[in-house]
């Protein structure tokens, strides 16, 4: 009986260490950053975002980083921000289904293209990003399913690289890793 219950709270403990593992950082704009002269629309393309991944906003004190509403995202108003932070990291953690939008909250940058919409789904990550950087062009890459965001346009082109997201195993896998540890302990404590 008492190792029934071991075993149980094995299982739990090894669920609980897979779940965080399946969330996915972003680094908005790659290695360009949060800055001026960036096409945060194609960015978001071949991207998939879910709920409990984070976007990480890496900028120069001059910039801002303001979640707002879609109207003040589509006429770039601030002053009405939902919440705003110019640390020059900051890390949003996408806890809700839907869109979400943020700009720069200094004036003149939203206009000159410092505004990102993101559609968050529902469920834990499911992209396995590229361990190696990638140049990127209007269209996805090969290895990056591929979604498609609707945003107001801007006209800006760069090219980057696709460093924006860290390493996670797909659902498939942790499910199989988090099942034979499972067996594995199961077994050792029988």
């Amino acid at each position: 009986m008492a190792s029934s219950k071991f075993g149980m709270a094995c299982l739990l403990l090894v669920l609980c260490m897979v779940v965080p593992i399946l969330a996915t950082d972003y680094t908005v704009g790659d290695t360009a950053g949060w800055t001026t002269g960036v096409d945060y629309s194609s960015w978001t393309k071949g991207k998939t975002f879910k709920i409990g991944d984070n976007l990480v906003f890496n900028y120069p004190p001059s910039h801002t980083v303001d979640e707002v509403s879609s109207s003040d995202y589509s006429s770039c108003t601030v002053g009405n921000s939902i919440s705003t932070d110019s640390s020059g990291a900051t890390t949003i953690a996408l806890k809700t289904a839907g869109t979400h939008y943020f700009i720069c909250g200094v004036m003149g940058h939203c206009g000159n293209g410092m505004k990102l919409a993101v559609k968050v789904e529902s469920g834990s990550s499911s992209t396995t990003p590229s361990k190696t950087p990638s140049s990127s062009s209007a269209s996805p890459s090969a290895d990056t399913p591929s979604t498609t965001t609707t945003t107001p346009s801007t006209t800006t082109t760069t090219t980057s690289t696709n460093t924006s997201s860290s390493w996670s195993l797909s659902p498939f896998v942790a499910y199989w890793v988090a099942t034979a540890t499972t067996l594995l302990v199961m077994v050792v404590i029988s």
